[in-house]
């Protein structure tokens, strides 16, 4: 009798738990399978800070020694902000947003 106490008390809501779990699972991998292509678009619309500052300076025909010499930095400086391992000081920003005929406001909705 006591064995079939357990087994109705521990076990069956036990394992009533980890079919939950597994149902649970199942479903957010569906979901995350079904949205493969929703995240897909997403990346291809995505445009980083580096490839928008990138994209305006050779639309101006600038090197980046020269917008490096115009800000006063590096030209180690601009090619880090425009590969995505640095962005630039809120500062530099501004300048580059100055430099290339934006507002800031402008240039940064252009990163999504």
């Amino acid at each position: 009798m006591f064995p079939t106490l357990i087994l109705i008390f521990v076990y069956i809501p036990v394992l009533a738990l980890y079919g939950y779990l597994l149902y649970l699972v199942i479903r957010a991998l569906r979901k995350y399978i079904r949205s493969g292509p929703a995240r897909e678009q997403w990346q291809e619309q995505a445009r980083s800070l580096g490839e928008v500052l990138k994209n305006h300076r050779v639309e101006r025909g600038m090197t980046q020694e020269f917008v490096a010499e115009t800000l006063h930095v590096s030209r180690q400086a601009v090619s880090k902000w425009e590969s995505g391992r640095s962005d630039p000081s809120t500062t530099n920003l501004m300048a580059l947003a100055k430099l290339y005929g934006l507002s800031p406001e402008e240039l940064l909705r252009e990163v999504q």
